[in-house]
């Protein structure tokens, strides 16, 4: 962590937070101080979507929604990670809209840098095309990671239209380049149908276990979260959130909802409930604005960064740091 006291967002009771840059959560941009810890990028690209387009206008909505983040405490994970830690916007990823592969080998090139000793990522897409090279650029710093992965669809199908690389091929490449930990890794609200029955066979061999949407009906949220977190240990792990693990009626704004999906206070209570766990990067994908109605699905995904943010903060927390607020005011309360 940086030595140096962070530099926090701007004050939302002197500026009001629809006024100001548009930073996520108005924090300070990469080029206003002197190191970070975190990192958050966005990614607007959407040239590896099979249906609706419209992601690449995804990390400016996100942020443009961020601007609704109270960012200095984080009830739930009871952390404070703007304060804790410097974590800082830095922009925005250049890449091709018209070349797939040449638009990944640029994301990875550009989001290395950011990667240095002891920093980390959070990267708003953008289609989910985009985890593939912040992956690979992870893989450089990390070596191979579990990837704890929020999605309606399973992103391991193989090429499509003679494109390897797309927005559902990501994760059987990660496999195939070795960039996973073998058999750590986890997909969380899978729905919906599939081409073939054997999708789900071919996933299994790539070394990926499934809690579907239903299974959380008998499961219940608390065993899921013990499930993945027996699942994934100590491995250091990358987290990828494509926003249509929602059910459309909580995120409409993407380009392939499946009904069904998790309600927005279930996500949170499993993401909330990793406490724990290593994160040593995320992403938070396919939010298309187009489609969204009074952004809500921009408010979703603003959400799930802060989360990450949280997560992130509080794992690297040593054992008897916390001091839960709310358990505290209730003590006295009951007094």
């Amino acid at each position: 962590m940086t030595v140096h006291q962070p530099i926090g967002p701007v004050d939302a009771t002197k500026v009001p937070r629809f006024a100001g840059l548009g930073t996520f959560a108005r924090l300070p941009q990469i080029d206003r101080v002197p190191d970070y810890d975190i990192a958050v990028v966005g990614v607007p690209f959407d040239g590896g979507t099979s249906f609706r387009p419209g992601a690449r206008f995804g990390p400016a909505a996100v942020r443009e929604a961020s601007r609704l983040l109270r960012p200095g405490y984080h009830v739930e994970l009871d952390v404070e990670p703007v304060r804790e830690v410097q974590v800082v916007d830095a922009g925005d990823i250049v890449c091709t809209p018209y070349d797939i592969a040449r638009a990944v080998r640029e994301i990875e090139e550009q989001a290395l840098p950011l990667l240095g000793e002891g920093k980390r990522l959070i990267s708003i897409g953008g289609d989910h095309t985009i985890a593939l090279p912040m992956l690979r650029a992870l893989n450089k710093v990390h070596g191979p990671v579990a990837l704890l992965h929020f999605d309606a669809h399973l992103d391991t199908w193989g090429t499509y239209f003679d494109q390897p690389v797309t927005h559902g091929t990501i994760f059987r490449r990660a496999f195939e380049e070795g960039l996973l930990v073998q058999d750590s890794s986890m997909h969380v609200g899978i729905r919906g149908p599939v081409y073939d029955r054997n999708d789900f066979l071919r996933d299994h061999e790539f070394g990926f276990q499934i809690i579907r949407c239903s299974d959380l009906d008998t499961l219940g949220v608390p065993a899921a979260v013990e499930q993945v977190k027996n699942r994934l240990g100590d491995t250091p792990v990358y987290v990828s959130i494509d926003i249509d693990v929602l059910d459309p009626s909580y995120a409409p704004g993407t380009g392939t909802p499946e009904m069904g999906g998790l309600h927005s206070r279930e996500l949170l209570a499993l993401l909330r409930g990793l406490e724990g766990i290593n994160i040593v990067g995320a992403d938070v994908v396919e939010v298309a604005p187009a489609y969204d109605h009074a952004d809500i699905t921009s408010v979703a995904a603003a959400t799930l960064v802060f989360d990450l943010l949280g997560l992130m903060v509080k794992g690297d927390r040593g054992a008897g740091e916390d001091f839960d607020v709310l358990s505290s005011l209730q003590g006295a309360h009951h007094e």
